[in-house]
């Protein structure tokens, strides 16, 4: 019988993992990304990047969990007691906390967007084939009543809030583990259903040539260090989320399968979300705009829906899967801290959750009104969700990996990532020696790359 704090099945174990992995970096920075970037020659550079600087570090993020059993900051203390290495795990502790505050806040415009569909409040006043210039200016209403204006983002919020709350008190088995074997499925097949209807588009064909089309003359230092950020966002590294997960994988995992999978999972995500968005907005004339952000997602394919008939049913079909993108990331991110108050507060698996949640209705509510009642404070020249975005992602993400990237490759206990990538001996590590030496030398010097061009 499987313990309690471990996974209760392989299927699950994965399922989990890429639920981690696959987000909203996967859904609206991959487009943009491939968008500005040479369209298949960005792709190219991003698989590059995936497989020399995404599994190893995933590796060294799941030895470091399975090996010591605990929360982030846990696993250090564990592995290298009387060391200061644990400070690293404070990082990866706050780091996904800040995330967690915003990011509610994207899966409550999610949540408002899927239930203005399911009601047809979205796209009430709007006739498909009357041109995408007279939806732009309502659908730019909506988003304005949606999230900007008054107390909808911040009751939509309250209720994603409700809704993690409620998933993370099942535990890892009854909770985190059932929904992912639910939801990743049904998000894999909004994605494909999606990505068939998109390539029979009028235009499908110009879209789908931009998107494999590589123009290496875009390809610059710059765009190489996006692809880097992007490898490191869509795949949560540095978050504290793999080491998490990871200290609930039975010893018998195959900790490579699982981060070549979860990889390759995270990479057909991103090509399928382009095989959707680039053959609809060159249908309808949509691709001279840029694909970014809460735009893309909230603005310009709500106005690719309603150019179709049965509008409602695609726009559901897609916030449906962005919602469960969404939620399988804020469960994995606030799994982070109700791993660290179990393991170091000693409280209870109830008690940890309502700890993690409850601070949320209040700091999560704070960012869903920087964009309105306190779009006036500001520091740096951000708003409060820019803020935490820019500080989490940009600064504390990076270091986190670097200094685990450092201590695997380094500092850990000796043969610490041999026993773990060879299960003690039993699986074959003729690939060991290559992930330590990237992991030594090759990864932490790409992921100081993506922190110093942040402030060149």
């Amino acid at each position: 019988m499987k313990e309690k704090n471990q996974f209760a099945s392989k299927i699950g174990l994965v399922a989990t993992t890429v639920g981690s992995a696959v987000g909203l970096g996967n859904v609206w920075r991959f487009p943009a990304e491939t968008q500005m970037n040479g369209g298949a020659a960005f792709l190219l550079l991003y698989v590059a990047c995936v497989i020399v600087l995404g599994i190893p570090v995933m590796l060294a993020e799941f030895s470091l969990g399975r090996a010591g059993k605990s929360d982030a900051i846990g696993v250090f203390r564990k592995l290298s007691p009387g060391s200061k290495w644990w400070f690293v795990g404070v990082v990866a502790v706050i780091a996904p906390y800040l995330i967690t505050c915003y990011y509610m806040v994207v899966e409550g415009w999610t949540l408002q967007y899927l239930w203005q569909s399911l009601t047809g409040n979205l796209y009430e006043g709007i006739q498909a084939g009357t041109g995408t210039v007279n939806h732009h200016a309502v659908l730019q209403a909506r988003m304005n009543e949606y999230i900007f204006n008054g107390w909808n983002p911040v009751i939509s919020v309250w209720i994603v809030i409700a809704i993690n709350l409620f998933i993370l008190w099942g535990g890892v088995q009854k909770g985190i583990e059932r929904l992912s074997n639910i939801l990743m499925p049904v998000l894999f097949a909004i994605l494909v259903f999606l990505a068939i209807v998109a390539l029979t588009l009028p235009k499908a064909g110009e879209g789908l040539a931009f998107f494999l089309s590589p123009d290496f003359s875009k390809l610059t230092p710059e765009v190489f260090v996006n692809a880097l950020g992007q490898t490191f966002f869509s795949l949560s590294l540095g978050m504290g989320i793999l080491v998490t997960y990871a200290s609930y994988y039975p010893a018998s995992t195959h900790l490579t399968r699982t981060a070549v999978i979860v990889n390759v999972m995270s990479v057909i995500v991103a090509v399928l979300m382009g095989f959707i968005i680039f053959p609809a907005v060159m249908s309808f004339g949509l691709d001279k705009e840029p694909l970014e952000g809460a735009t893309l997602v909230f603005i310009t394919l709500p106005e690719v829906f309603a150019e179709m008939s049965f509008s409602g049913m695609w726009s559901v079909l897609f916030f449906l899967m962005l919602m469960v993108a969404a939620l399988t990331s804020t469960i994995s991110l606030l799994e982070v801290i109700v791993r660290f108050l179990q393991e170091t507060a000693r409280l209870s698996r109830k008690k940890a959750c309502l700890a993690a949640t409850l601070p949320l209705f209040l700091f999560s509510a704070v960012c869903a009104m920087s964009f309105g009642p306190l779009s006036d404070v500001t520091l740096f020249g951000l708003n409060i969700f820019d803020l935490l975005d820019t500080f989490a992602t940009n600064i504390l993400l990076p270091l986190v990996a670097i200094a685990t990237c450092v201590y695997v490759g380094w500092f850990a206990p000796n043969k610490m990532l041999r026993n773990q990538l060879t299960n003690d001996g039993t699986l074959r590590g003729r690939g060991v020696w290559l992930v330590a030496w990237i992991l030594r030398f090759l990864a932490p010097l790409m992921i100081a790359a993506i922190l110093i061009s942040k402030f060149a």
